[in-house]
């Protein structure tokens, strides 16, 4: 009994605690985004090719990079002019393809929000102005790359958070780009905000539901590079991110799952999350998600702490991180282990685990 009013303390606290990147302060409820992108009707009505299009909601990527593939050029430049949102998210679209429509489609908003991303030379993955907007970049050349990592961002991050110049290192563009250079030219990073994030602290950010929504995001984001022949990914968890991860993990195609600043992943030990993925955890000394109650109890909470040591998973160094935001700041051992772990090169992120 004394066990039970204990979880149901904490569950309280949970409520009261677990967010993101943002701090102390008060969240409000969202409705996560899904379902196919923008436009899908008016391109399954579309016979200009003389043949039913891919349906968005239902293809599978594997089938989608078969259509495009059976296309010629011009073809293709015509459904990336005629349906620049539905070809700028479609999981399995030639990347190349994918950057030409967003480009388009970021143009074609006219929304100050979104303006940063049609500067040149951004590689915009995916972008989805709906709701609080969503979008995905590349760091390298995906295509060439040797190894590619995916980051997974936490709370409020959205397309107007997406590269802040404030917080550097909490947003999805500053951990992805810091990544990248301490990885090198041959890799690859995927800057990853695709799904509804929580804002600020409250019910949101201590149950699943956004999470859940997220994770099934992610798991056909890595069927869409599978499909276009890039490299398995290391997917880089943060914050409310790890929970989309451990939601994701058991389907995911993933070479290595790594979490930092983690809630909990809705799983009591590694072994739990059923995935053939290494799985690694990081936390330094003075991040306050330390302060947050590792339980689960009525929906609420997210579950054991994947930095504890009695979780299994791999531990990443990062005792001089700062904070919540801090473990892909330059020359911390953390970003250190990050960018060996990206590189495929475990057994160097091992050893700095254990000097």
């Amino acid at each position: 009994m004394h066990r039970h009013w204990r979880a149901l303390a904490a569950t309280a606290l949970v409520t009261a605690l677990v967010g993101g990147t943002a701090g102390w302060v008060s969240g409000d409820a969202q409705e996560p985004v899904t379902g196919p992108p923008p436009g899908s009707a008016a391109w399954r009505a579309d016979g200009s090719l003389g043949r039913a299009l891919p349906d968005p909601g239902t293809t599978e990527p594997g089938a989608v990079a078969r259509f495009f593939a059976s296309l010629t050029g011009e073809q293709r430049e015509r459904l990336v002019r005629r349906h620049p949102l539905v070809v700028g998210n479609l999981d399995g679209a030639p990347v190349a393809l994918r950057y030409a429509a967003n480009a388009r489609a970021v143009r074609a908003t006219h929304d100050p929000r979104f303006a940063g991303l049609a500067a040149p030379g951004r590689r915009i993955l995916a972008f989805d102005p709906r709701g609080r907007g969503q979008v995905a970049e590349v760091f390298g050349e995906l295509a060439a790359a040797r190894r590619v990592s995916v980051v997974v961002p936490g709370s409020d991050i959205d397309a107007a958070g997406f590269d802040r110049a404030r917080d550097r290192y909490g947003t999805p563009a500053g951990m992805a780009r810091s990544l990248r250079a301490a990885a090198g030219k041959r890799t690859a990073v995927i800057a990853w905000a695709g799904y509804t994030t929580p804002r600020g602290i409250g019910p949101a950010a201590a149950t699943g539901k956004l999470a859940e929504a997220g994770a099934g995001r992610l798991v056909r984001l890595t069927e869409g590079l599978a499909a276009v022949g890039a490299e398995k990914p290391v997917l880089f968890c943060h914050s409310y991110g790890s929970v989309v991860c451990g939601l994701a993990a058991h389907e995911v195609n993933a070479s290595d799952i790594v979490v930092f600043g983690s809630p909990g992943m809705r799983a009591s030990r590694a072994a739990d999350l059923r995935t053939d993925a290494r799985v690694w955890a990081a936390k330094d000394r003075d991040d306050w998600i330390s302060k947050v109650p590792h339980v689960e109890f009525a929906g609420l909470g997210h579950g054991q702490d994947p930095a504890a040591a009695s979780f299994g998973a791999l531990r990443v160094p990062a005792d001089d991180a700062r904070g919540h935001t801090g473990y892909f700041a330059p020359g911390t051992d953390s970003l250190r282990a990050f960018a060996a772990i990206a590189r495929g090169e475990a057994g160097t992120a091992r050893a700095e685990a254990v000097r």
